[in-house]
């Protein structure tokens, strides 16, 4: 199954100022796509390039600033350099001149911390190959995935792709079934869409999309409609559907319209599943009976988009949940990948969208703080389940 955007492995090239990290990029790919020069600290915010590696698969690589960036601004480009690291499935740690001292150690250090793996380069070798004493000290205390190599010599880019491939972990490579283990060949599902103001005009959704694609993949029927439409097809058709996911902004509706002998569920939820903590999404829904006046509740949307007067994420949720709960709440709405702007322990509940463009690695760390916090996490498509009352029909169907 070819991998869309938010499943491609995701690759950061690290190291100080002018060590030939962009021009690493550019000696991988082939070509000038990113800026070279000689001045320090031309990359001054992480940029994302992406290629396709042959014979492997499509990779982005993040070309992050130089960790020795001095001063104000420099710390904060050296902070937003070592964000990156939870959000990548292998870190490239490049340094030249046989230099290697606090920086590297403390890049290695987060590495660490964030469970990446990661290989060692060291650039400029037609200038000043690696020693070979520090090549032997680097080997023993820190990673045997090391080489030498100067972008003047061909020869030593398939050498660092195998090294690359070798190293990034199996579960990164992994593309999870979105359905594959509760569907079989010839099933038939009935896909439910909305379109409203927070509609792409003249596309579905990317849910929707993936949702299609995975159906296919198994050798499945999908039949996509509208939910005015579902009674009319239903009665036409005299068929059954195996299962039914919809939208979960009109769960409520669809659910009325759907025998409760027809599996029902959510695009939300079905990426939710591959992508998040679903056990911690069940265990932690139920928590929404706990909520008192005055409780903060972080919602995590996975993209940055236009907000429109019915947005799920900013309008429909707070309103669902502060009509269900009758208590006054506090929201806050962090998008794609920023930094959440309070203690984790300041909030009570943490909702999280279905996460499609981003990575599994990246929605799971996004949630972590939370569950190893033991704060009560959900998910777009769990919440609105639950506040209509219908949550364990929404689930049943991963239960099989």
């Amino acid at each position: 199954m070819a991998l869309g955007k938010e499943n491609k492995i995701h690759i950061g090239i690290y190291g100080r100022r002018n060590v030939g990290k962009s021009a690493l990029i550019n000696f991988l790919s082939g070509q000038n796509i990113s800026i070279v020069a000689d001045l320090p600290g031309t990359t001054t915010d992480p940029v994302k390039r992406s290629f396709e590696i042959t014979g492997f698969g499509p990779a982005i690589f993040i070309d992050t600033a130089g960790i020795d960036d001095a001063g104000e601004i420099g710390d904060l480009r050296t902070k937003k350099t070592l964000d990156t690291t939870d959000k990548v499935d292998l870190a490239i740690l490049v340094f030249d001149s046989n230099t290697f001292g606090k920086y590297e150690e403390s890049l290695i250090n987060n590495f660490n911390n964030a469970k990446l793996p990661y290989i060692l380069l060291h650039s400029k070798s037609d200038i000043q190959s690696l020693n070979t004493d520090l090549e032997q000290k680097l080997k023993n205390n820190f990673t045997k995935n090391i080489i030498d190599f100067s972008i003047k010599d061909l020869t030593k880019r398939d050498e660092i792709f195998e090294l690359i491939k070798s190293t990034i972990p199996d579960l990164s490579l992994k593309t999870d079934t979105l359905l594959g283990d509760i569907i079989k060949k010839g099933d038939l599902i009935l896909l439910v869409s909305t379109i409203d103001a927070g509609t792409p005009a003249g596309r579905l959704i990317l849910p929707q999309v993936q949702t299609i694609r995975d159906v296919l993949d198994n050798d499945a029927i999908s039949i996509i409609l509208k939910q005015d439409e579902i009674k009319d097809f239903l009665e036409k058709s005299k068929v059954k559907p195996n299962l039914v996911i919809t939208d979960s902004q009109i769960f409520d509706t669809v659910s009325k319209l759907i025998d409760k002998s027809i599996l029902l569920t959510s695009f939300s939820i079905v990426l939710a599943r591959q992508k998040g903590d679903f056990q911690a999404y069940i265990e932690g829904t139920p928590h929404i009976e706990n909520l008192k006046d005055g409780d903060n509740i972080l919602i995590l949307e996975s993209c940055s988009h236009h907000v429109s007067c019915d947005d799920i994420g900013r309008k429909k949720i707070p309103t669902l949940l502060r009509n269900y709960t009758k208590k006054e709440l506090n929201f806050t709405v962090v998008s794609g990948l920023d930094n959440i702007p309070e203690a984790i322990q300041n909030y009570a509940l943490v909702i999280q969208c279905g996460g499609c463009v981003l990575t599994k690695k990246q929605v799971q760390n996004r949630l972590k703080p939370a569950v190893d916090a033991k704060i009560p996490v959900t998910n777009y498509g769990m919440l609105i389940a639950y506040v209509h009352g219908i949550f364990e029909r929404a689930v049943q169907v991963f239960k099989k």
